[in-house]
């Protein structure tokens, strides 16, 4: 039995005969095929990365050649199709070309023609997998996490890579727009071409953007904030993007990186809506993490390890009830600011997450006896929260007599239960 994913050919026609003999010659011809008369079940043999190509009929029961190529095209607009057509319906034919399939052939069909289409396609799909695989293996080590967001991520990322389409970043700062930027041109066509980066903000007039598209030529260009840059200069890019339209010659691709609401800048008139038309031909939204709950405590784990590994040192312990700090932690900041608490905790230094303690010595002008109050009063209150108001576990890690630590926490108005772990 052949299984899905070994099934090179899926051939679809309502008529028994015709489809028996086009099994039959595929057969010979050295081809893994599936043949069915109904099209219906089709959508249950394919998938997303289904390694092979389909070839179909047009006129169809239950489901015609066109509803069937729709389907196809939404579940991967890569996946190859062959339609068959009467000698009447060329603009038919035509029109299924346009909407995705790859070529046509009509009716009766000439088998050398088939077999043709088929050796030409079949390969390029295989490699087209090939490197999905590959990217995703990639993705996985970059963009981490097991969440349903992080995996919807690193799906998106593995189906544009391979496009040379212009790509609009959405997210909050620290969710990884960079990084998704620098993947997808990593993994794209344009791959051996530079990657530059730059930001709108310190594109000042159209010469310093003209000259950054120079530097990116025959790759990508990682724009972040395009609102930033002079309206005249937004101007420019578009009539740049429609020029490469025109040509339907990929210069340079744009990788777009802007905030969480890009129409509101639209609306705001600092964005150019052709500028965004231009740049959400494919739009990239990453989640924050804080609705990643999921992923926090393994990401946690990897910054640490990875910090401990270039300070040589063992990876520290970590308490259930930091962990479920950090859980509940809003994590404004995103990735970033959870790997920065991570390096920290990996040097010692037990950071609440989201409250910088840190103050520039210029601001300093309490009195000695109160800064080090304040510092005693933060290094208890950093131990309650670590240990969920344990105390027998807040003397050992600070170092000091159960009695002794009960007289400071009462000196600092900090009560045990106000630090406990809830479910």
């Amino acid at each position: 039995m052949i299984m899905n994913n070994d099934i090179e050919v899926l051939i679809i026609d309502d008529d028994h005969d015709v489809l028996d003999s086009y099994q039959q010659l595929l057969e010979i011809s050295g081809f893994k095929v599936k043949a069915i008369t109904d099209p219906t079940q089709a959508t249950s043999l394919l998938h997303k990365n289904w390694p092979g190509v389909v070839v179909t009929d047009m006129y169809m029961p239950g489901l015609n050649g066109m509803d069937l190529l729709e389907f196809i095209k939404n579940l991967d607009p890569e996946l190859p199709v062959i339609m068959i057509t009467g000698h009447g319906d060329i603009p038919m034919a035509v029109d299924a070309v346009r909407r995705g399939a790859l070529d046509f052939l009509q009716k009766p069909l000439q088998p050398a023609e088939l077999l043709a289409l088929l050796e030409k396609h079949l390969p390029a799909r295989k490699a087209v997998i090939e490197q999905r695989e590959a990217i995703g293996q990639s993705t996985c080590e970059i963009l981490l996490g097991e969440s349903p967001l992080i995996v919807k991520v690193r799906e998106k990322v593995t189906q544009i890579a391979l496009t040379s389409k212009d790509v609009l970043i959405e997210g909050e700062r620290g969710t990884g727009r960079h990084t998704v930027a620098r993947l997808l041109h990593q993994h794209s066509q344009m791959h051996k071409g530079p990657f530059v980066a730059i930001q709108g903000g310190n594109i000042t007039c159209t010469p310093d953007l003209q000259r950054a598209m120079i530097s990116a030529r025959s790759g990508s260009i990682s724009l972040s904030e395009p609102q930033d840059m002079p309206l005249e200069t937004q101007q420019w890019l578009c009539r740049f993007l429609l020029e490469q339209e025109r040509q339907n010659k990929k210069e340079v691709r744009v990788l777009a990186i802007t905030g969480t609401n890009p129409e509101a800048l639209v609306e705001q008139e600092t964005l150019l809506p052709e500028l965004f038309y231009f740049l959400s031909q494919i739009r990239f939204q990453l989640p924050p993490l804080r609705q990643r709950v999921s992923d926090i405590a393994p990401l946690f784990k990897y910054f640490l390890k990875q910090s401990c590994q270039k300070l040589h040192k063992p990876v520290p312990a970590i308490d259930k009830a930091y962990i479920n700090t950090l859980n509940r932690h809003e994590w404004s900041g995103n990735v970033l600011e959870l790997k920065n608490v991570a390096e920290l905790y990996a040097i010692g230094i037990v950071k609440l997450a989201g409250q910088d303690r840190t103050k520039p010595l210029e601001h300093m002008s309490s009195p000695l006896d109160e800064l080090v109050d304040s510092y005693e009063k933060q290094v208890i209150e950093d131990a309650l929260y670590l240990f969920a108001g344990r105390i027998n576990d807040v003397s050992n890690y600070l170092q000091v007599p159960r009695k002794k630590l009960y007289l400071r926490m009462k000196k600092h108005n900090l009560d045990k239960a106000e630090y406990k772990a809830k479910s």
